[in-house]
Parts: structure tokens; C-alpha cells; sequence
């Protein structure tokens, strides 16, 4: 059986040995956790002390049904939970809700820890490491060192930040959280005097009760513009300054193994958005809004680069300078004057330090860089004020203003090459070197929008044009027509689209973005992301109208697969395109590829999406091959186990052997990005994986699997699906028990994302997008599209004998892919609770559909059985590797319980109210009536109070379990 490639083991290659004993971390996550419920439950009870009882024996409750797992301690938490008042119930679904927040955040701290600890030599760096990854594959594939620096300096990694509405908590209390773990850093990490100490948890008190007092729930879906704004508040808080410190580490990881650092023009890693870039299926992002983020996003570039350039120039005060600095210090002074020896007038901010000094030639020529940023800033604030100007044509219009980002670079090489020639190697690679290497990837656009959109979308503006000039309707031409008549036009010089055309408002839009692209900076944009691609003519169409719209420079079109019948057509589409000698020409030898984890998963289940996604990249990377294209995959995870999530260096290292050649573009989506970025160390950690796992899947790929384990996923993923689609499309029942078991119909009340949860207003499980769908199940904690057709999957090959259970036995310990699927697939039935099913199903589902929801549970039993048969675990996460998440767990698990029944509680008054049910009688038997501030309490919501704070009440359970699950959709 093929075994992996060098590197070691295969436990060793995913980093089961991470550092501090079990104990230790156990110990920090217990201690910080008791700190910070001790803290919160003093604010909770100064606040509230009658419920504030309440609260500690509902905890109390909590506690001992998840140890006891009795039906009475059930029962007993249930009535104490039945028996609050709306108002009381407010308060305990937010306090469950924050204390979950808290507790989220004692994990990020613990991981934090352990990463510096590895980093100071306290405890064993993690195998996962891009410095072990070094030492593996010098030591142990005897790679050439010389090949590693190559190999990483030609790497990039982009990771592309998306609007995805799966963060559930505000911004506003996401920032709190941050000064909490900031201040728990301080302790942890400082010494301090007492009153020092006192100080800190004083603050940490604050913070705690400022988000307490804060409102927990956007009362207004966010825009598109909210989005992006939101999303770039990493870069200002932790990717900007973190990435350079990453790049010297990187310096040094290289200089272990004999090898010089970094180049300066080297970009290992990239950032990209899709945040005001995604139009698919969400109207509220119009050309308008794509202006809007570019500008807002070159305002924080510009922003965060002058701070740097001023920071140089106060560092940089030294006198001896190459000639050719000195030169260019005195250009900079000749601009200056005017020839009466005043100063020219320029754009600066009124208390700019100004630097007229020929013994400073640093600090010349860089307040000329600051005064051109000054004046790049000025121009984008005019545009950003006046929707009519054209942005590319205004900063080129203004001889002060930058451009693009290459003159800029060029003064600080000017600066960095002077200090080498004059000796000062020093202060060459300290500050400067950090500015040279923030410039060179974050730009002055900081990161590239993608443009996506529905390929229906295109054609529909294809068929306008076709029909207004009477050859036909493009909708209704073959595949063949359409891709003749596109590449004829392609090749043709004179214009297609008519400028008195009518147009739908649909169309109108279209046409729109792509002439607001052709008006935009080109280093502002990225890919042209096509979804639900099907054929060659969906990637044809878009390059035609570029082309007719007036983009110079036109962006790369991405075609995007997601279903699995898409996904087998994949390769048939790209051998159309790059069998084409105009399309081969214009790629320059480089395709693009986005492959959809959520649809497909959506579409036929975890194991088939899975297998269809492996397969079709091995297919993409051959055709590819075939006409000498470098194909980069961009990979379209969420967060969600259902939507391809895994921790970064898994996701990487079970892709298929060969399939990642040095680039690749992973999306980053809601909850993702405050996981990923959301702290220094964490941000750190995450660029690290990354890296180390992409290069040696780039210089030591693992073996191709045998004929026999691809064999056996064939079938798996055949016998998978069909159960899958017999229950999710075949069962008549399903979708009736699907939209009464879940929070499905209620989860827009939340108010996490700018788009709308379905891609057209009416339709089946087809036409609501993937995050409902994982979302819905994850609330009630059955994770249903993940393990459904897993158990049919497996006893279809343990059946065969016990050959059938060895062969599964022997692809989890020794093939990669495998294993990472089947240790997701754990986890998720370790976060399941069948338990709170039954409460939900008992509650709001007819009685008549209940044996459906009866067949399903023994199915999940049967996949969970099988899965821990296949790994040979006594139980759930009951390995050493996994111990530690267990606890977590554990820890989290009184306080997700209380919200579930809560939140079953709520979902139960408001579809009774909806059936014509008075309000009153609903709450008949309650008997704690609501004071002033609890009315005030109800009355934040809109319409009668006890109503709104039911659907309130309902939106924080949403929060808390989403908090609790750590994962959203």
C-alpha cells in the first residue's frame, strides 16, 4: 500500500505533537475560563441579582445534564427555563451568549501562548512549522537547500477575505473582545506590581461590562460597504504590521538551513477580497458599491503607508548617502523652491514636519514620498465625495499623486541600496527592509477586489445584444454557436455592443460593472470570478464584454464549479479553452480555477462532494499540463466541516499529490477571518501554516493513492450521494421537516450579511445557498449534511468481509485525504447532541414526521458507529490528539444547552403567534412580570414588547450556539 512520501510519518506530518503537554494547556484553558465566567458573573449579578440566582442554578442544571446525560436533569433544566419571563429570558440567552464569547476568547489565548512559548523555546516548536518543514525537507527528502529558497521565493499564497454572513457577533463587541485579550495577554505575559495587576483586571472587568451593556444584535442588515469596512479592520490591526514580522522569521527559518533571506520583489503572501466584489445573487451590490470599497480600500493603503514613511523618516537621520540618493534629495529640493526660495505649495497636513535639510537626504526624499501619498489621499477623498469623476483618470490627472505602487518601491530601493553601498547594512534590513516588503504586497490597494457573478447573469446580457441586433437569441444557441460567435467577435475590431440598446434593469447592471472596471486602478482588481460555470462559453462571454466595455487591462476570468455534475464537466470546459490558439494566447500560459467546497457539498453530501473535488483537480492539473498552462486552484472553503473547512495545513497537505505547484487562493470566510486574524499570534500561526504546508506539497508531494483505495472511494462516494439525494431530494417529507425541525425561515432576522439567504426569491433546497443550509443544522446541532450517506458509504465496503474494514483501517492511517475527512467528520459528531434534536423535533416538528426524524437519527448512529470503528477509537475524541478539543468541548457544552432549549422555546411562541395564537396566553402561566428595566429590556425590538423580545431572545441563541459550534455556515 503506498505510504507517504519521505517527511516522516503521517501522524508527524499533521502535527500531533504540538508543544505543551495536554496538561498544561488543559490546565490554562480552565484557569482562564474560571477568571473570566468569575468576572462576568460579578457584572451579570451587579446588574441583575435577582436572576442572577437564576442564572447560577440554570448553569448549575446545565452542568450536571451534560456529566449526567439523565432524562430528570433534563427535565429539571427544561422547567427552570420554561419558567422565565420574556424579559428573563433575554437576559439569560445573552449571558449564555457572552460567557460563550469569553470562553472562545480563553482559547485563543491558550493557542496564543503555546505559539510563543514554541517561538522562545519554552515549549517544542509544533511539527507543523514552516522552520520543521525546512528541517524535513533538507534532513529527510534531502531536497537541496538552494531548491527550498527558490521553491518559497517564487511561492504564493493568497487567501481572499469574503463577505460569506456567517460571523454572527458585531463588530462593536468583536473590538471589546480584542482589549480583553490584549489585557489577558498583559497578564499572562508581564510582570507586574499588584497594583499594576489590579489595573489590568479592572480593565478587563470594564470590558467585559461594556459588552455586557452593549447591544448584542444589529438591529439593520449591514451593506456591502459595512462588509468592507469591517473586513478591513485586520489590516489595520494585525495583517499590515504582522505580515513583515512573519517575512523575518522567514529570514530566519531560511537562514537555518544556510540560505540568505528574502528577496525584496518576494510575495509568499497576497491578500484579495470579495467584500462589495460579490454580486452573486445579492442586488445590493452595484457598481456604485465596487467604487465605493476600491476607494475605501486604497484610502486605508495610503493611510497606513504614510505612517510607515514618517516613521522612516525620524528613524532615517543620518547624513552619508550615495551619490545617487544625494541626487535624488536634491531633485526633491530643486521642486521645492520656487525661484525666490519659497516653498512651492503642496499637498501636506498642516503639522507635517517638513525636511529641507541636504545633510538628511533620507528624510528629503522620503517627505517627497510623503507629500505625493498626501496628494494621492486627496484625490481619492475628491472621488470618494463625487460619484462622477473617474478614479484612474484623476490620479493620473494629478502630477503629485501615485499611480501605482512601483515609484513608491523604487525610492525606498534608492534608500535601501544607498545605506548597502555606504556600509550601514544595519538599518538597511531593519525598518526600511519591513516597508520595502509592506509596499511590495499590500500596495496602494492593500488588497485586490474579485469581481463574481452568476454565469446566467452574462448570458443574459449576451442574449440582449444578439437579439437587439437580429441574430438570434444567445440563450437559445448550442454550445458550439455560442463559442464561434464569441471568438469571432473576440478576434474582431469593431464594436458589438450598441450604445441605444434597450436593456433590463438585470442587464443594465452588468454592462454597468464592467464599464465602472474599465474606470478603476488595474493593481485595485483581481479575478473576475464566474459562478455555477458550466461550459467554455461562460469564461468566453465575459472576456467579450470586457473587452466591448472598454477594459484595457482585463481581468483574469476564474470560472467557478460547484456542483458536482459541474464538477465532472470541469476538465471537458478547460480542454475547450485551452484547445483555443486566441484563448491560449491570452492567458499567458496561467489559469485560474475556483472549485466549490459549499454547493457541492449542498448538492450530493459530504463524501461524493469531497471525492468530485479531488478527482477534478487531478483532471484540471493534466489538461493543464497538456498545453503547457500553470493552473493555480482556488479553493472556495467556509468554515464549516459542510463547506470544506479544515484547519489550514490539512487542507493543504490532503489536496491531491501534484496539484499544488507553488500558488494557490484559499477563501477566507465570516467567523474564519476573527479566527485566522483576529490576534497577532493566531495571525502569525496562520500565515505560517500555510506556508510550510504549501511548500512541501509543492517540493514533496505525497504518493498517488492505489488503484484500490480510489476504487473503493468511487463506490463510497456513488452509494454516499444516492442516499443523500433519497433523502434530501427524493423523501416528500424532507423539506416540510427540514424548515419546522430548523431555525431555517427565521435565520434572516439575524441580520449578518448584506445578501439575501437564497439566490432567487422562490424555490427548493436547490435555490437556498449553502450557508442557511449548514447554518440551520448547526444550530440544532445535528450537522445533518455531513454525515448524511457516510454510514451507507462505509457498511457498503465493511459488508464485503473483514478485508473491507482492514482496506478502510489501512486508508486512514496511510492516506492523507482520507484520514483529514474522517477526523473532520469526528468532530462534527463530537459537536452533534441527538439529544437536542429530540427537543427540537418533539417541539416544533408534526407529529406525523417524526418517524422520519426517527429513521434519521439511527442513520446517524450507524455513520458514527462506523467512523469509530474505521479509526479504531473506543469513543469520540478519545485519542491523545484530540483530548484537548474534547475539553473544550466540554467546557462549552452548559453553556450551549440552556440557548438550545431557549431558543426551541422561541422558535415555538413565534410560529404559534403567527398562526393567530394571542401573545398573552402564550405567557399565561409565567409568573415574574417585567419592572421598568426589564420593559426597556423588551422594548428595544420593534411592535409589542413581549413579542420583541422573543424574536430577540431568538437572534441571541442563534449568536450564542453559533459561538458555541465555533462555527456558523
Amino acid at each position: 500500500m503506498p505510504t507517504m512520501n519521505g517527511l516522516g510519518s503521517l501522524a508527524n506530518r499533521m502535527g500531533t505533537n504540538d508543544g505543551f503537554s495536554l496538561e498544561v494547556n488543559q490546565a490554562l484553558l480552565k484557569e482562564d475560563d474560571d477568571l473570566l465566567r468569575q468576572i462576568f458573573n460579578q457584572v451579570f449579578r451587579h446588574h441583575h441579582p435577582q436572576v442572577a440566582n437564576k442564572m447560577d442554578v440554570i448553569f448549575s442544571l446545565a452542568q450536571a445534564w451534560c456529566m449526567s446525560e439523565s432524562d430528570s436533569d433534563f427535565e429539571m433544566l427544561e422547567q427552570r427555563l420554561e419558567a422565565l419571563g420574556p424579559d428573563e429570558r433575554i437576559l439569560v440567552a445573552s449571558a449564555f451568549s457572552q460567557l460563550l464569547s469569553l470562553h472562545n476568547l480563553t482559547e485563543e489565548i491558550v493557542t496564543a501562548r503555546l505559539e510563543k512559548a514554541q517561538r522562545v523555546g519554552d515549549a517544542e516548536q509544533s511539527t507543523r512549522s514552516t522552520n520543521k518543514s525546512l528541517q524535513r525537507l533538507v534532513e529527510v527528502d534531502k531536497i537541496a537547500p538552494e531548491e527550498i529558497h527558490a521553491a518559497i521565493c517564487r511561492q504564493n499564497v493568497e487567501l481572499v477575505f469574503t463577505a460569506h454572513p456567517t460571523q454572527a457577533l458585531r463588530q462593536s463587541l468583536l473590538k471589546k473582545y480584542s482589549k480583553i485579550r490584549f489585557q489577558m495577554d498583559r497578564l499572562h505575559n508581564t510582570r507586574m506590581s499588584p497594583y499594576e495587576r489590579l489595573e489590568c483586571l479592572e480593565e478587563i472587568r470594564s470590558q467585559i461590562e461594556s459588552a455586557w451593556r452593549t447591544d448584542e444584535i444589529r438591529r439593520r442588515k449591514p451593506t456591502p460597504e459595512d462588509e468592507s469596512r469591517q473586513g478591513l479592520t485586520y489590516f489595520h490591526e494585525t495583517i499590515f504590521y504582522g505580515l513583515p514580522i512573519f517575512l523575518r522569521r522567514l529570514d530566519t527559518a531560511l537562514a537555518n538551513i544556510g540560505q540568505p533571506r528574502l528577496p525584496l520583489d518576494a510575495t509568499p503572501f497576497t491578500f484579495g477580497s470579495w467584500m462589495g466584489g460579490d454580486r452573486d445573487g445579492n442586488p445590493n451590490v452595484t457598481s456604485g458599491t465596487t467604487r465605493d470599497v476600491v476607494i475605501g480600500a486604497r484610502l486605508s493603503a495610503v493611510a497606513l503607508l504614510t505612517e510607515q514613511i514618517e516613521r522612516l523618516m525620524f528613524e532615517l537621520s543620518v547624513w552619508r548617502a550615495a551619490p545617487e540618493l544625494h541626487a535624488r534629495a536634491a531633485a526633491v529640493q530643486a521642486r521645492l523652491h520656487a525661484n525666490d526660495g519659497t516653498y512651492v505649495t503642496t499637498k501636506k497636513n498642516a503639522y507635517d514636519v517638513v525636511f529641507m535639510s541636504s545633510n538628511e537626504p533620507y528624510r528629503m526624499v522620503l517627505s517627497d514620498v510623503r507629500d505625493k501619498l498626501n496628494a494621492t489621499r486627496e484625490v481619492l477623498l475628491h472621488a470618494s465625495q463625487h460619484h462622477g469623476v473617474r478614479l484612474t483618470e484623476a490620479l493620473e490627472a494629478d502630477p503629485l499623486a501615485y499611480t501605482d505602487i512601483e515609484e513608491l518601491i523604487d525610492t525606498l530601493k534608492a534608500c535601501y541600496d544607498s545605506l548597502l553601498a555606504t556600509g550601514d547594512e544595519s538599518m538597511a534590513n531593519s525598518k526600511l527592509l519591513d516597508v520595502i516588503r509592506q509596499a511590495r504586497t499590500f500596495g496602494l490597494h492593500l488588497c485586490r477586489l474579485d469581481i463574481r457573478q452568476e454565469s446566467t447573469r452574462h448570458a443574459d446580457a449576451m442574449d440582449s445584444i444578439t437579439t437587439f441586433l437580429g441574430l438570434g437569441s444567445y440563450k437559445e444557441w448550442d454550445e458550439d454557436t455560442r463559442i464561434n460567435f464569441l471568438l469571432k467577435e473576440l478576434g474582431g475590431k469593431r464594436p458589438l455592443l450598441p450604445p441605444t440598446m434597450p436593456m433590463s434593469d438585470d442587464v443594465a447592471e452588468v454592462v454597468r460593472t464592467f464599464r465602472m472596471l474599465a474606470e478603476l486602478p488595474t493593481d485595485s482588481l483581481g479575478a473576475y470570478i464566474i459562478s455555477m460555470a458550466h461550459t467554455a462559453s461562460d469564461v468566453l462571454a465575459v472576456e467579450l464584454l470586457q473587452k466591448e466595455c472598454g477594459i484595457e487591462h482585463t481581468l483574469r476570468v476564474v470560472p467557478l464549479f460547484e456542483t458536482l455534475e459541474d464538477l465532472e464537466y470541469a476538465e471537458t470546459a478547460m480542454r475547450q479553452l485551452f484547445s483555443n490558439p486566441w484563448y491560449l494566447e491570452h492567458i499567458k500560459g496561467n489559469q485560474e480555477v475556483m472549485i466549490g467546497y459549499s454547493d457541492s457539498g449542498k448538492d450530493a453530501g459530504r463524501v461524493a462532494a469531497a471525492w468530485g473535488l479531488y478527482e477534478v483537480q487531478e483532471c484540471l492539473v493534466k489538461v493543464a499540463d497538456e498545453f503547457g498552462v500553470h493552473l493555480t486552484l482556488f479553493h472556495g472553503r467556509g468554515g464549516t466541516v459542510g463547506r470544506g473547512g479544515a484547519p489550514a495545513h490539512l487542507a493543504v497537505l490532503s489536496q491531491p499529490p501534484g496539484t499544488i505547484r507553488g500558488t494557490i487562493r484559499v477563501t477566507v470566510q465570516g467567523e474564519v477571518v476573527e479566527q485566522q486574524f483576529g490576534e497577532k499570534e493566531i495571525a502569525f500561526r496562520t500565515m505560517d501554516l500555510y506556508t510550510g504546508a504549501v511548500l512541501e506539497a509543492t517540493l514533496a508531494p505525497t504518493q498517488q493513492p492505489s488503484q484500490l483505495w480510489r476504487d473503493t472511494m468511487a463506490e463510497m462516494s456513488k452509494v454516499s450521494c444516492d442516499a443523500y439525494r433519497a433523502v434530501v431530494r427524493g423523501d416528500p417529507r424532507f423539506i416540510d421537516f427540514f424548515q419546522s425541525l430548523t431555525p431555517v425561515n427565521e435565520l434572516g432576522r439575524m441580520n449578518i450579511g448584506s445578501r439575501p439567504a437564497k439566490r432567487k426569491a422562490a424555490g427548493s433546497i436547490d435555490t437556498l445557498r449553502a450557508i442557511p443550509w449548514i447554518f440551520a443544522w448547526t444550530q440544532i446541532r445535528f450537522h445533518l449534511p455531513v454525515w448524511l450517506g457516510v454510514g451507507e458509504a462505509m457498511e457498503a465496503v465493511i459488508n464485503k468481509g473483514s478485508q473491507g474494514l482492514e482496506l478502510l483501517q489501512d486508508m486512514y492511517q496511510n492516506w492523507m485525504f482520507f484520514r483529514v475527512m474522517l477526523d473532520m467528520l469526528e468532530m462534527v459528531f463530537a459537536k452533534a447532541d441527538p439529544r437536542i434534536v429530540k427537543v427540537y423535533e418533539r417541539h416544533l416538528v408534526d407529529p406525523k414526521l417524526h418517524p422520519l426524524g426517527d429513521d434519521l437519527l439511527k442513520q446517524c448512529h450507524v455513520a458514527e458507529d462506523c467512523l469509530l470503528r474505521v479509526m479504531k477509537h473506543s469513543g469520540l475524541l478519545s485519542s491523545q490528539s484530540t483530548a484537548f478539543l474534547q475539553q473544550k468541548l466540554q467546557l462549552r457544552a452548559p453553556y450551549v444547552a440552556p440557548l438550545n432549549i431557549l431558543q426551541v422555546y422561541c422558535l415555538k411562541t413565534l410560529r404559534e403567534v403567527a398562526t393567530g395564537m394571542p401573545v398573552d396566553e402564550i405567557f399565561k402561566d409565567v409568573k415574574s412580570s417585567p419592572d421598568a428595566d426589564g420593559l426597556a429590556l423588551m422594548s428595544r425590538g420593534e411592535g409589542d414588547p413581549i413579542l420583541a423580545a422573543v424574536e430577540d431572545t431568538m437572534v441571541i441563541t442563534m449568536k450564542g450556539v453559533a459561538s458555541g459550534m465555533q462555527n456558523t455556515g
